[in-house]
């Protein structure tokens, strides 16, 4: 049914719906702040120093990893809870905790309470969120579902081109302290205020009459079982490491190995926000065409080259600086399409939405092993630099699994032939 008596913000629905994008981006925009917390990490462990609390590399980065985790565990969990509550009341209830582990964590005094506040506090708050625009997004645009959620996500690769900046301004400004508060008053605010927005079409509601869903076809459960779903997993995981890593060090490096001001190191962020955004649709893109399998092997390829280069890479060296780190933020952008795409193209997508939240679980995974390969080789060796040698390793394991592993599954393309 067309539904033609339907309004969004005053207009037909048709056209109304378009609106859902712009409000899907900004709430994705203060999610992915957790993607600027390389920007928080130097002026942390200048703040706990003043206190003589010593703590280490991989000390500063347990909170990022933390949030990185809990949101993968959350994020599954709670997209199936969106129908049953609401669109309204999941954001808004999200909202809050994001919020509130933001402003909890201005008054955390060591690691461990920063873990709690901003790892599982914030963390929760972002994994509830999280599935809310996509989901919206999706039930609007059942023509246009890849383009419409592509667009959506995007706001969350690209939240460092204005959220690591606005942190670097604040921290100055005020103080480390004072800037969690500022985020967690603002995205409380502005994710409220959001909520008040979101809602599902009617059941029966379609964009135009010459638009028809396809038939559901029915599928055991079987990812679990699955060689297909051990491959994309491990894939999907590999990327994220590699990706997450270069996120949580990217303003370090820049200052530590190739001996850039602050601000250049701040600003080196927000420019590679720019290829983790573009990454989501060039590899969307990418998968369409060439499948899965090549697009893995692709992202893998500029990972080594990437790993390589910054190998051989030290101080004033500062193209080939930018050079590796975009290439790891487009990867990192890539696989948050490619694992989808993937997910959508290898199994029956009747049960997507359950199918790739077992998978996401491989990003929470990649992002706990990125952090421990980059602390770790901080703290052992003095330098971030030795980091990209398992990072260099692991992407000849990816290209052999996406090689031989990455297909459809088998019982399930039977079942929709």
């Amino acid at each position: 049914m067309m539904n033609n008596d339907l309004k969004l913000f005053g207009l037909p629905a048709r056209q109304g719906r378009w609106l859902f994008l712009p409000l899907g981006i900004t709430a994705m925009l203060c999610l992915g702040t957790v993607y600027s917390w390389s920007i928080f990490r130097k002026p942390l462990t200048a703040a706990l120093t003043k206190q003589g609390i010593t703590i280490s590399s991989t000390d500063t980065l347990l909170p990022f990893a933390t949030l990185l985790v809990v949101f993968a565990i959350l994020m599954p969990i709670a997209s199936r809870y969106i129908e049953r509550y609401g669109a309204a009341k999941v954001t808004a209830v999200g909202g809050t905790i994001v919020g509130v582990g933001y402003f909890f964590s201005s008054f955390a005094t060591n690691i461990p309470l920063l873990v709690i506040t901003y790892g599982l506090i914030a963390g929760a708050g972002v994994g509830i969120v999280y599935g809310v625009p996509i989901a919206v997004t999706a039930k609007w645009f059942p023509d246009r579902k890849g383009l419409a959620v592509g667009l959506t996500v995007v706001g969350f690769g690209l939240s460092p081109l204005i959220t690591a900046p606005l942190a670097g301004l604040l921290i100055d400004t005020y103080g480390i302290d004072s800037t969690f508060r500022i985020f967690g008053i603002a995205f409380t605010a502005i994710l409220w205020a959001i909520a008040t927005q979101l809602r599902f079409p009617p059941t029966d509601w379609q964009p135009s009459s010459q638009f028809a869903a396809s038939p559901a076809i029915a599928e055991p459960d079987r990812l679990l079982s699955s060689p297909s779903f051990f491959a994309l997993w491990i894939c999907y995981a590999i990327g994220s490491l590699a990706g997450l890593m270069a996120v949580g060090i990217a303003s370090n490096v820049g200052k530590e190995i190739i001996g850039l001001d602050p601000s250049m190191a701040t600003a080196s962020v927000s420019i590679f926000a720019i290829f983790n955004g573009v990454g989501r649709p060039l590899f969307g893109w990418l998968t369409d065409r060439l499948k899965p399998k090549m697009t893995a092997i692709i992202s893998y390829v500029l990972i080594l080259i990437a790993s390589i280069v910054m190998l051989n890479t030290g101080k004033g060296q500062v193209v080939n600086y930018f050079f590796a780190f975009g290439l790891l933020w487009l990867s990192l952008g890539g696989w948050l399409a490619i694992a989808p795409t993937a997910t959508l193209s290898m199994f029956n997508p009747v049960n997507y939405t359950k199918n790739y939240g077992i998978v996401f679980t491989a990003y929470g995974a990649g992002a706990l092993l990125g952090t421990l390969v980059a602390g770790s080789a901080k703290d052992i060796f003095g330098s971030y630099t030795n980091a990209f040698i398992p990072t260099a390793i692991l992407s000849i394991v990816g290209i052999s699994i996406a090689t031989f592993a990455l297909k459809p599954d088998a019982k399930s393309q039977q079942i929709l032939s």
